[in-house]
Protein backbone atom coordinates (compact mmCIF):
# COMPACT_ATOMS: atom_id res chain seq x y z
CA UNK A 1 0.00 0.00 0.00
CA UNK A 2 1.38 3.43 -1.15
CA UNK A 3 1.06 6.35 1.92
CA UNK A 4 2.32 9.60 -0.46
CA UNK A 5 1.97 11.23 2.58
CA UNK A 6 3.77 9.29 5.20
CA UNK A 7 6.78 11.74 4.81
CA UNK A 8 8.62 11.05 7.94
CA UNK A 9 11.20 8.38 8.01
CA UNK A 10 12.50 6.02 10.72
CA UNK A 11 9.18 4.86 11.74
CA UNK A 12 8.95 0.69 10.70
CA UNK A 13 11.40 -1.86 11.23
CA UNK A 14 10.45 -5.25 9.03
CA UNK A 15 12.20 -8.23 9.54
CA UNK A 16 11.34 -11.97 8.32
CA UNK A 17 9.11 -13.15 11.58
CA UNK A 18 7.09 -9.65 11.20
CA UNK A 19 6.73 -10.73 7.82
CA UNK A 20 5.27 -14.32 8.69
CA UNK A 21 3.34 -12.83 11.40
CA UNK A 22 1.31 -10.46 8.77
CA UNK A 23 0.99 -13.05 6.56
CA UNK A 24 -1.18 -15.20 8.77
CA UNK A 25 -2.69 -12.20 10.39
CA UNK A 26 -3.95 -11.26 7.01
CA UNK A 27 -5.25 -14.61 6.20
CA UNK A 28 -7.42 -14.87 9.52
CA UNK A 29 -8.29 -11.14 9.61
CA UNK A 30 -10.13 -12.14 5.83
CA UNK A 31 -11.74 -15.09 6.64
CA UNK A 32 -12.89 -13.00 9.92
CA UNK A 33 -14.39 -10.31 7.47
CA UNK A 34 -15.92 -12.66 5.54
CA UNK A 35 -17.69 -14.42 8.48
CA UNK A 36 -18.53 -11.07 9.69
CA UNK A 37 -20.03 -9.19 6.38
CA UNK A 38 -23.32 -7.22 7.01
CA UNK A 39 -23.17 -8.23 10.88
CA UNK A 40 -24.40 -4.90 12.77
CA UNK A 41 -21.94 -3.05 15.72
CA UNK A 42 -20.70 -4.24 18.41
CA UNK A 43 -20.12 -7.79 17.39
CA UNK A 44 -18.44 -8.58 20.81
CA UNK A 45 -20.53 -7.22 23.30
CA UNK A 46 -21.60 -3.49 24.23
CA UNK A 47 -17.90 -3.76 27.14
CA UNK A 48 -14.79 -4.64 26.28
CA UNK A 49 -14.55 -6.02 29.72
CA UNK A 50 -16.82 -6.80 33.10
CA UNK A 51 -19.14 -4.51 33.96
CA UNK A 52 -17.54 -3.99 37.30
CA UNK A 53 -14.30 -2.62 35.57
CA UNK A 54 -13.86 1.08 36.80
CA UNK A 55 -13.68 3.57 33.80
CA UNK A 56 -11.84 6.16 35.52
CA UNK A 57 -11.26 8.24 32.18
CA UNK A 58 -10.73 11.34 33.96
CA UNK A 59 -8.39 10.53 36.15
CA UNK A 60 -6.29 8.10 33.28
CA UNK A 61 -6.07 11.33 31.38
CA UNK A 62 -4.59 12.95 33.76
CA UNK A 63 -1.98 10.26 33.93
CA UNK A 64 -1.74 10.00 30.39
CA UNK A 65 -1.35 14.11 30.06
CA UNK A 66 1.78 13.64 32.82
CA UNK A 67 3.18 10.34 31.18
CA UNK A 68 3.47 12.00 28.04
CA UNK A 69 4.97 15.17 29.16
CA UNK A 70 7.48 13.97 30.88
CA UNK A 71 8.49 10.86 28.04
CA UNK A 72 8.45 12.96 25.16
CA UNK A 73 8.94 16.36 25.41
CA UNK A 74 12.86 17.38 24.09
CA UNK A 75 15.94 18.01 26.42
CA UNK A 76 15.48 21.97 25.25
CA UNK A 77 11.93 21.65 26.02
CA UNK A 78 10.73 23.09 22.53
CA UNK A 79 8.39 20.09 21.56
CA UNK A 80 7.79 16.64 21.83
CA UNK A 81 10.02 14.02 20.51
CA UNK A 82 9.56 11.10 18.13
CA UNK A 83 9.47 8.21 20.32
CA UNK A 84 9.84 7.16 23.66
CA UNK A 85 13.12 4.98 23.37
CA UNK A 86 15.50 7.67 22.19
CA UNK A 87 14.87 8.82 18.84
CA UNK A 88 14.88 12.71 19.30
CA UNK A 89 13.87 14.08 15.63
CA UNK A 90 11.50 16.86 15.55
CA UNK A 91 8.32 16.02 13.72
CA UNK A 92 5.82 18.83 12.74
CA UNK A 93 2.32 17.61 12.62
CA UNK A 94 2.46 15.85 15.85
CA UNK A 95 3.07 18.69 17.42
CA UNK A 96 -0.03 20.36 16.65
CA UNK A 97 -2.05 17.49 18.13
CA UNK A 98 0.02 17.88 21.13
CA UNK A 99 -1.50 21.03 21.57
CA UNK A 100 -4.92 20.02 20.83
CA UNK A 101 -4.31 17.23 23.89
CA UNK A 102 -3.31 19.97 26.06
CA UNK A 103 -6.44 21.94 24.98
CA UNK A 104 -8.32 18.78 25.80
CA UNK A 105 -6.73 18.90 29.54
CA UNK A 106 -7.19 22.30 30.19
CA UNK A 107 -11.11 22.60 29.05
CA UNK A 108 -11.79 19.62 31.47
CA UNK A 109 -9.56 20.60 33.79
CA UNK A 110 -9.07 24.17 34.06
CA UNK A 111 -5.87 23.90 35.07
CA UNK A 112 -3.64 27.07 33.79
CA UNK A 113 -0.73 24.08 34.00
CA UNK A 114 -2.15 23.16 30.94
CA UNK A 115 -2.37 26.56 29.46
CA UNK A 116 1.62 27.33 29.95
CA UNK A 117 2.18 23.82 28.07
CA UNK A 118 -0.01 24.74 25.40
CA UNK A 119 1.83 28.67 24.85
CA UNK A 120 4.99 26.64 25.71
CA UNK A 121 4.65 24.04 22.48
CA UNK A 122 3.70 27.14 20.14
CA UNK A 123 6.42 28.85 20.75
CA UNK A 124 8.98 25.69 20.87
CA UNK A 125 7.11 24.37 17.65
CA UNK A 126 7.80 28.16 16.09
CA UNK A 127 11.50 28.07 17.24
CA UNK A 128 12.15 23.90 16.36
CA UNK A 129 10.69 24.81 12.69
CA UNK A 130 13.01 27.32 11.64
CA UNK A 131 11.86 30.62 13.39
CA UNK A 132 8.62 30.03 11.44
CA UNK A 133 5.19 28.78 11.17
CA UNK A 134 5.19 27.38 7.65
CA UNK A 135 6.49 24.40 6.13
CA UNK A 136 6.37 22.49 2.73
CA UNK A 137 3.31 20.64 3.38
CA UNK A 138 -0.06 22.20 3.69
CA UNK A 139 -1.69 19.49 5.64
CA UNK A 140 0.96 19.76 8.34
CA UNK A 141 0.05 23.63 8.17
CA UNK A 142 -3.53 22.75 8.45
CA UNK A 143 -3.26 21.27 11.75
CA UNK A 144 -1.19 23.71 13.33
CA UNK A 145 -3.83 26.47 12.10
CA UNK A 146 -6.94 24.48 13.74
CA UNK A 147 -4.96 23.67 16.76
CA UNK A 148 -3.97 27.57 16.80
CA UNK A 149 -7.63 28.64 16.20
CA UNK A 150 -9.02 26.57 18.96
CA UNK A 151 -6.16 27.46 21.42
CA UNK A 152 -7.15 31.42 20.94
CA UNK A 153 -11.01 30.75 21.16
CA UNK A 154 -10.23 28.94 24.72
CA UNK A 155 -7.54 31.28 25.46
CA UNK A 156 -7.88 34.75 24.05
CA UNK A 157 -4.54 35.13 23.62
CA UNK A 158 -3.36 36.54 20.38
CA UNK A 159 -0.24 34.58 19.59
CA UNK A 160 -2.35 31.55 19.06
CA UNK A 161 -4.53 34.06 16.33
CA UNK A 162 -1.67 35.42 14.63
CA UNK A 163 0.16 32.01 14.41
CA UNK A 164 -3.16 30.77 12.25
CA UNK A 165 -3.93 33.43 10.22
CA UNK A 166 -0.66 33.50 9.20
CA UNK A 167 -0.46 29.82 8.49
CA UNK A 168 -3.97 30.25 6.43
CA UNK A 169 -2.14 33.10 4.48
CA UNK A 170 0.13 30.24 2.99
CA UNK A 171 -1.91 27.63 2.87
CA UNK A 172 -4.71 29.40 0.46
CA UNK A 173 -1.91 29.57 -1.73
CA UNK A 174 -1.93 25.66 -1.82
CA UNK A 175 -5.37 26.08 -4.15
CA UNK A 176 -4.75 25.47 -8.10
CA UNK A 177 -7.05 24.20 -10.70
CA UNK A 178 -5.31 20.96 -11.27
CA UNK A 179 -7.52 17.68 -11.22
CA UNK A 180 -10.66 20.28 -11.07
CA UNK A 181 -9.80 22.13 -7.79
CA UNK A 182 -8.90 21.23 -3.99
CA UNK A 183 -5.73 22.49 -2.54
CA UNK A 184 -2.20 20.78 -3.12
CA UNK A 185 -0.46 18.14 -0.56
CA UNK A 186 2.63 20.25 -0.69
CA UNK A 187 4.36 22.49 -2.04
CA UNK A 188 6.52 20.98 -4.79
CA UNK A 189 3.30 18.36 -6.17
CA UNK A 190 0.70 20.67 -7.08
CA UNK A 191 -1.15 17.89 -9.06
CA UNK A 192 -1.32 15.63 -5.89
CA UNK A 193 -4.60 16.39 -4.42
CA UNK A 194 -6.07 15.09 -0.89
CA UNK A 195 -7.95 14.71 1.78
CA UNK A 196 -5.65 15.23 4.44
CA UNK A 197 -5.08 18.83 2.93
CA UNK A 198 -8.39 19.62 1.91
CA UNK A 199 -10.67 18.73 4.46
CA UNK A 200 -8.62 19.95 7.75
CA UNK A 201 -8.83 23.26 5.54
CA UNK A 202 -12.66 23.69 5.39
CA UNK A 203 -12.81 23.14 9.03
CA UNK A 204 -10.41 25.48 9.87
CA UNK A 205 -12.08 28.16 7.34
CA UNK A 206 -15.38 27.56 8.49
CA UNK A 207 -14.39 27.97 12.01
CA UNK A 208 -12.27 31.34 11.01
CA UNK A 209 -15.83 32.33 9.13
CA UNK A 210 -17.95 32.05 12.59
CA UNK A 211 -15.04 33.89 14.72
CA UNK A 212 -14.80 36.91 11.91
CA UNK A 213 -17.62 36.47 9.56
CA UNK A 214 -15.22 36.78 6.55
CA UNK A 215 -17.27 35.44 3.47
CA UNK A 216 -14.09 34.55 1.37
CA UNK A 217 -13.35 32.17 4.20
CA UNK A 218 -16.75 30.90 3.94
CA UNK A 219 -17.24 30.87 0.05
CA UNK A 220 -13.39 29.23 0.14
CA UNK A 221 -14.82 26.15 2.46
CA UNK A 222 -18.12 25.87 0.73
CA UNK A 223 -15.79 25.39 -2.92
CA UNK A 224 -13.19 23.19 -1.23
CA UNK A 225 -16.08 20.74 -0.35
CA UNK A 226 -18.00 20.47 -3.54
CA UNK A 227 -14.44 19.55 -5.22
CA UNK A 228 -13.97 16.88 -1.94
CA UNK A 229 -17.54 15.66 -2.00
CA UNK A 230 -17.19 15.36 -5.88
CA UNK A 231 -13.77 14.28 -6.42
CA UNK A 232 -13.34 11.52 -3.35
CA UNK A 233 -16.39 10.71 -1.66
CA UNK A 234 -17.43 6.72 -2.64
CA UNK A 235 -21.39 5.97 -3.02
CA UNK A 236 -21.50 4.11 0.10
CA UNK A 237 -20.46 7.42 2.30
CA UNK A 238 -16.68 6.56 2.85
CA UNK A 239 -13.95 8.84 1.81
CA UNK A 240 -10.98 7.70 -0.26
CA UNK A 241 -7.88 9.42 0.80
CA UNK A 242 -6.49 10.91 -2.81
CA UNK A 243 -6.01 11.72 -6.23
CA UNK A 244 -2.95 11.81 -8.99
CA UNK A 245 -0.47 10.84 -6.56
CA UNK A 246 1.45 8.92 -9.23
CA UNK A 247 0.36 11.88 -11.98
CA UNK A 248 -1.83 9.16 -13.65
CA UNK A 249 -5.38 11.34 -12.35
CA UNK A 250 -6.08 8.05 -10.74
CA UNK A 251 -7.73 7.68 -7.03
CA UNK A 252 -6.28 6.16 -4.05
CA UNK A 253 -8.98 4.56 -2.48
CA UNK A 254 -7.26 3.52 0.80
CA UNK A 255 -9.82 4.06 3.67
CA UNK A 256 -7.63 5.78 6.34
CA UNK A 257 -9.60 6.41 9.76
CA UNK A 258 -8.32 10.13 9.98
CA UNK A 259 -9.77 10.65 6.39
CA UNK A 260 -13.33 9.70 7.53
CA UNK A 261 -12.92 12.44 10.91
CA UNK A 262 -11.96 15.14 8.72
CA UNK A 263 -14.79 14.90 6.11
CA UNK A 264 -17.44 14.34 8.96
CA UNK A 265 -15.71 17.15 10.95
CA UNK A 266 -15.78 19.31 7.35
CA UNK A 267 -19.28 18.37 6.90
CA UNK A 268 -20.10 19.77 10.86
CA UNK A 269 -18.41 22.87 10.53
CA UNK A 270 -19.76 23.91 7.26
CA UNK A 271 -23.23 23.11 8.94
CA UNK A 272 -22.57 24.59 12.11
CA UNK A 273 -21.41 28.09 10.00
CA UNK A 274 -24.08 27.63 7.44
CA UNK A 275 -27.34 25.97 9.28
CA UNK A 276 -27.69 23.91 6.23
CA UNK A 277 -29.24 20.70 6.86
CA UNK A 278 -27.49 19.07 3.53
CA UNK A 279 -24.02 18.73 5.17
CA UNK A 280 -25.24 17.69 8.59
CA UNK A 281 -26.53 14.56 6.45
CA UNK A 282 -23.14 14.29 4.94
CA UNK A 283 -21.89 14.11 8.33
CA UNK A 284 -24.04 11.57 9.46
CA UNK A 285 -24.27 9.49 6.17
CA UNK A 286 -20.14 9.65 6.37
CA UNK A 287 -20.17 8.54 10.33
CA UNK A 288 -22.62 5.61 9.84
CA UNK A 289 -21.09 4.19 7.08
CA UNK A 290 -17.50 4.17 8.90
CA UNK A 291 -18.78 2.88 12.19
CA UNK A 292 -20.07 -0.32 10.00
CA UNK A 293 -17.07 -0.34 7.71
CA UNK A 294 -15.51 -3.95 8.42
CA UNK A 295 -12.05 -2.00 6.72
CA UNK A 296 -12.24 0.76 8.94
CA UNK A 297 -13.95 -0.69 12.24
CA UNK A 298 -13.69 -4.60 12.02
CA UNK A 299 -15.87 -6.01 14.63
CA UNK A 300 -16.71 -2.29 16.11
CA UNK A 301 -13.17 -1.82 16.97
CA UNK A 302 -10.94 0.83 15.01
CA UNK A 303 -8.34 -0.69 12.86
CA UNK A 304 -4.45 -0.80 14.13
CA UNK A 305 -2.87 1.60 11.27
CA UNK A 306 0.74 1.01 12.51
CA UNK A 307 3.20 3.46 13.99
CA UNK A 308 4.47 7.12 12.73
CA UNK A 309 2.12 9.21 11.12
CA UNK A 310 -0.80 6.24 10.96
CA UNK A 311 -0.38 6.32 15.00
CA UNK A 312 -2.20 9.45 14.63
CA UNK A 313 -5.13 8.22 12.37
CA UNK A 314 -7.63 6.78 15.02
CA UNK A 315 -7.50 9.65 17.70
CA UNK A 316 -8.42 12.50 14.71
CA UNK A 317 -11.31 10.07 13.79
CA UNK A 318 -12.34 10.10 17.17
CA UNK A 319 -12.21 13.62 18.19
CA UNK A 320 -14.52 14.58 15.30
CA UNK A 321 -16.96 11.44 15.82
CA UNK A 322 -17.33 12.83 19.52
CA UNK A 323 -18.46 16.67 18.07
CA UNK A 324 -21.15 14.71 16.16
CA UNK A 325 -21.84 12.72 18.82
CA UNK A 326 -22.58 15.92 21.08
CA UNK A 327 -24.26 17.53 18.16
CA UNK A 328 -28.33 18.20 19.76
CA UNK A 329 -29.34 18.53 15.75
CA UNK A 330 -28.23 14.73 15.14
CA UNK A 331 -30.87 12.47 15.75
CA UNK A 332 -30.59 11.00 19.44
CA UNK A 333 -30.68 7.12 17.81
CA UNK A 334 -28.16 7.96 15.73
CA UNK A 335 -25.97 9.61 18.38
CA UNK A 336 -26.40 7.16 20.65
CA UNK A 337 -25.11 4.18 18.06
CA UNK A 338 -21.76 6.89 17.77
CA UNK A 339 -21.39 7.19 21.40
CA UNK A 340 -21.91 2.85 21.70
CA UNK A 341 -19.37 2.81 19.26
CA UNK A 342 -17.00 5.52 21.06
CA UNK A 343 -17.49 4.11 24.37
CA UNK A 344 -16.81 0.48 22.80
CA UNK A 345 -13.63 2.08 21.46
CA UNK A 346 -12.37 3.72 24.63
CA UNK A 347 -13.22 0.88 27.04
CA UNK A 348 -10.85 -1.13 25.28
CA UNK A 349 -8.23 1.24 24.76
CA UNK A 350 -8.73 1.69 28.55
CA UNK A 351 -8.25 -1.66 29.47
CA UNK A 352 -6.41 -3.39 26.61
CA UNK A 353 -4.22 -0.75 24.83
CA UNK A 354 -2.43 1.02 27.52
CA UNK A 355 0.41 -0.45 29.01
CA UNK A 356 1.06 -0.05 33.05
CA UNK A 357 2.28 1.51 35.01
CA UNK A 358 4.38 3.24 32.55
CA UNK A 359 1.05 4.20 30.67
CA UNK A 360 2.73 3.85 27.12
CA UNK A 361 -0.09 3.51 24.68
CA UNK A 362 -0.43 0.43 22.02
CA UNK A 363 -1.27 1.06 18.15
CA UNK A 364 -3.48 -1.39 18.35
CA UNK A 365 -6.42 -1.08 21.36
CA UNK A 366 -6.69 -4.41 22.07
CA UNK A 367 -3.30 -5.81 22.59
CA UNK A 368 -0.70 -4.17 25.15
CA UNK A 369 2.12 -2.30 23.76
CA UNK A 370 5.73 -3.86 23.43
CA UNK A 371 8.69 -2.51 22.19
CA UNK A 372 9.30 1.17 20.88
CA UNK A 373 5.71 4.17 21.25
CA UNK A 374 5.79 6.74 18.88
CA UNK A 375 4.58 10.21 19.74
CA UNK A 376 1.89 9.87 17.36
CA UNK A 377 0.50 6.65 18.91
CA UNK A 378 0.55 8.03 22.50
CA UNK A 379 -1.27 11.37 21.48
CA UNK A 380 -3.82 9.20 19.60
CA UNK A 381 -4.91 7.23 22.82
CA UNK A 382 -4.60 10.27 24.71
CA UNK A 383 -7.24 12.14 22.49
CA UNK A 384 -9.37 9.21 22.91
CA UNK A 385 -9.37 9.17 26.83
CA UNK A 386 -9.87 12.62 26.89
CA UNK A 387 -12.53 12.38 24.50
CA UNK A 388 -13.38 9.80 26.86
CA UNK A 389 -14.15 11.93 29.98
CA UNK A 390 -15.61 14.56 27.74
CA UNK A 391 -18.54 12.40 26.84
CA UNK A 392 -18.76 10.57 30.31
CA UNK A 393 -19.11 13.56 31.50
CA UNK A 394 -22.21 14.82 29.38
CA UNK A 395 -23.56 11.61 30.50
CA UNK A 396 -22.99 9.94 26.64
CA UNK A 397 -21.42 6.80 28.94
Amino acid sequence: MRLPYIKHQGFMTINIKNIKRFALLCTATLALTSCLKDKPFPLYGKQATSPKFDYTYDKTADTLQEKTYTTFLSSNGNYFIQNNQGNTQYNYWPQAHTLDAFTDAYLRTKNDVYKQRMKSLLTGTYKANGNRYENDFYDDMEWLALASLRAYEVTKDADYLTAAKTLWTDIKKGKNDQQGGGIAWNKSKPGYKNTPANAPAIIFAARLYQLEKNQADLDLAKELYTWLKKTLLDGSGIIFDGINSNGDGTIDKNKFTYNQGVYMGAALELYNATGDAAYLTDATNNATATIKDLDISPGGLLKNEGQGDGGLFKGILVRYLTLLTLKEDVPSATRDNYAAFLKYNAETLFAKGIGRPDFMVSPDWKTKPSGTTDLTTQISGLTTIEAAATLKAAGKF
